[in-house]
Protein backbone atom coordinates (compact mmCIF):
# COMPACT_ATOMS: atom_id res chain seq x y z
CA UNK A 1 0.00 0.00 0.00
CA UNK A 2 1.44 3.36 -0.97
CA UNK A 3 0.72 6.57 0.87
CA UNK A 4 0.15 9.89 -0.80
CA UNK A 5 2.56 12.78 -0.13
CA UNK A 6 -0.19 14.64 1.74
CA UNK A 7 -0.35 11.92 4.41
CA UNK A 8 3.37 11.50 5.11
CA UNK A 9 5.04 13.37 7.94
CA UNK A 10 8.26 15.31 7.38
CA UNK A 11 11.39 13.67 8.67
CA UNK A 12 13.74 15.47 11.05
CA UNK A 13 16.47 15.31 8.41
CA UNK A 14 14.31 17.10 5.86
CA UNK A 15 13.38 19.73 8.45
CA UNK A 16 17.01 20.32 9.39
CA UNK A 17 18.03 20.49 5.72
CA UNK A 18 15.39 23.12 5.07
CA UNK A 19 16.47 24.97 8.20
CA UNK A 20 20.07 24.98 7.00
CA UNK A 21 19.05 26.37 3.61
CA UNK A 22 16.90 29.07 5.21
CA UNK A 23 19.69 29.95 7.64
CA UNK A 24 22.20 30.33 4.81
CA UNK A 25 19.74 32.54 2.94
CA UNK A 26 19.21 34.62 6.07
CA UNK A 27 22.94 35.14 6.56
CA UNK A 28 23.33 36.07 2.89
CA UNK A 29 20.45 38.56 3.09
CA UNK A 30 21.87 40.08 6.28
CA UNK A 31 25.27 40.50 4.65
CA UNK A 32 23.64 42.08 1.61
CA UNK A 33 21.63 44.41 3.86
CA UNK A 34 24.71 45.61 5.71
CA UNK A 35 26.65 46.16 2.49
CA UNK A 36 23.76 48.11 0.92
CA UNK A 37 23.34 50.24 4.05
CA UNK A 38 27.08 50.95 4.15
CA UNK A 39 27.09 51.91 0.49
CA UNK A 40 24.14 54.25 0.95
CA UNK A 41 25.73 55.81 4.04
CA UNK A 42 29.06 56.53 2.35
CA UNK A 43 27.67 58.02 -0.87
CA UNK A 44 26.02 61.40 -0.45
CA UNK A 45 22.94 62.42 -2.39
CA UNK A 46 23.72 65.05 -5.02
CA UNK A 47 20.17 66.19 -5.78
CA UNK A 48 19.45 69.90 -5.51
CA UNK A 49 15.72 69.93 -4.93
CA UNK A 50 14.06 69.01 -1.69
CA UNK A 51 11.56 66.68 -3.41
CA UNK A 52 14.34 64.70 -5.11
CA UNK A 53 16.11 64.27 -1.78
CA UNK A 54 12.89 63.05 -0.16
CA UNK A 55 12.26 60.54 -2.95
CA UNK A 56 15.87 59.28 -2.84
CA UNK A 57 15.64 58.88 0.93
CA UNK A 58 12.39 56.94 0.60
CA UNK A 59 13.86 54.64 -2.04
CA UNK A 60 16.97 53.99 0.06
CA UNK A 61 14.80 53.22 3.08
CA UNK A 62 12.65 50.83 1.04
CA UNK A 63 15.66 48.98 -0.33
CA UNK A 64 17.34 48.52 3.05
CA UNK A 65 14.03 47.69 4.75
CA UNK A 66 13.03 45.07 2.20
CA UNK A 67 16.36 43.26 2.41
CA UNK A 68 16.24 43.38 6.22
CA UNK A 69 12.70 41.98 6.12
CA UNK A 70 13.86 39.14 3.86
CA UNK A 71 16.68 38.32 6.27
CA UNK A 72 14.31 38.31 9.24
CA UNK A 73 11.74 36.10 7.49
CA UNK A 74 14.39 33.56 6.50
CA UNK A 75 15.75 33.52 10.08
CA UNK A 76 12.27 32.95 11.53
CA UNK A 77 11.64 30.14 9.04
CA UNK A 78 14.95 28.54 10.00
CA UNK A 79 14.09 28.64 13.70
CA UNK A 80 10.62 27.26 13.00
CA UNK A 81 12.00 24.36 11.01
CA UNK A 82 14.39 23.49 13.84
CA UNK A 83 11.40 23.42 16.19
CA UNK A 84 9.48 21.23 13.76
CA UNK A 85 12.43 18.82 13.56
CA UNK A 86 12.46 18.53 17.35
CA UNK A 87 8.70 17.99 17.44
CA UNK A 88 8.79 15.34 14.71
CA UNK A 89 11.73 13.56 16.34
CA UNK A 90 9.90 13.17 19.63
CA UNK A 91 6.39 12.53 18.34
CA UNK A 92 4.97 9.09 17.85
CA UNK A 93 4.31 7.95 14.32
CA UNK A 94 0.68 7.74 13.35
CA UNK A 95 -0.59 4.27 12.63
CA UNK A 96 -2.33 3.42 9.40
CA UNK A 97 -5.58 2.94 11.32
CA UNK A 98 -5.72 6.68 12.09
CA UNK A 99 -5.64 7.55 8.41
Amino acid sequence: MTTSPENTLPTPLRCLTGSLIAGIMSIAMYTMTSKIATTFATKPMIQKTNMAINIATAVRTLVVGSTALGAAVCAIISIGLIGLAIQVAFSKQRSNADL
